[in-house]
């Protein structure tokens, strides 16, 4: 039975609080509750925080990456190592692999995995631009950083089968990533490991 709060409008914030992932209505009361204790500027900045991500953050024209400006930080670096990229499902898994503090490569975002099941198929994904990067960068090696999971794999096969004709090499981090795992949850030494000690991809 969905609980009947006092308001209506606390009831519509509970409601667009609880829109968020992971976020069931109880969460969502007290996030609005504190809101409500804190003071018209503070709830506005709050506000005005969201609008201003919401209107004005961009996504890197290069890697897909979010930025705030064309080029994302990372493709800007002039440090990095540009022969190389490592591609990831989403923005999550970028932080992931930057926390580990063991890739100083540039990284291309997919934006998820072929999953036929959802409704995803390479058309949805950044897949295309990946290609071009590889057919117009000096690219050297391609890391396949997905997800241990069976869309995880169908997408690196997918990628790999749309690069065979180029003279790249292609790698897939190392499976100390257990199987059915989502890469941004998995602990930095592990995840760290995983692409130092990363194998060629055959294709299987």
């Amino acid at each position: 039975m969905i609980q009947q709060y006092p308001s209506q409008l606390l009831e519509k914030a509970v409601q667009e609080f609880s829109k968020l992932p992971g976020i069931g209505r109880k969460t969502a009361l007290r996030l609005v509750l504190y809101q409500l204790r804190q003071t018209p500027e503070e709830v506005q900045s709050f506000v005005e925080a969201i609008g201003k991500m919401k209107q004005e953050v961009h996504y890197c024209r290069r890697c897909h990456n979010i930025s705030d400006s064309d080029i994302c930080p990372i493709c800007a670096d002039s440090h990095r190592d540009s022969s190389t990229i490592c591609v990831v499902e989403n923005i999550q898994d970028v932080m992931a692999v930057e926390n580990t503090q063991q890739y100083a490569g540039l990284y291309h975002v997919l934006g998820g995995v072929i999953s036929p099941m959802d409704g995803i198929g390479p058309a949805d994904l950044e897949i295309d631009s990946l290609v071009e990067r590889v057919a117009n960068e000096d690219i050297k090696e391609v890391i396949l950083a997905l997800s241990s999971t069976m869309e995880g794999d169908t997408t690196n096969f997918y990628i790999f089968r749309k690069l065979a004709s180029y003279d790249v090499k292609l790698s897939v981090i190392a499976r100390g990533i257990p199987v059915g795992d989502e890469l941004e949850y998995a602990d930095e030494v592990t995840l760290g490991r995983s692409i130092l000690n990363r194998t060629p991809f055959e294709g299987k």
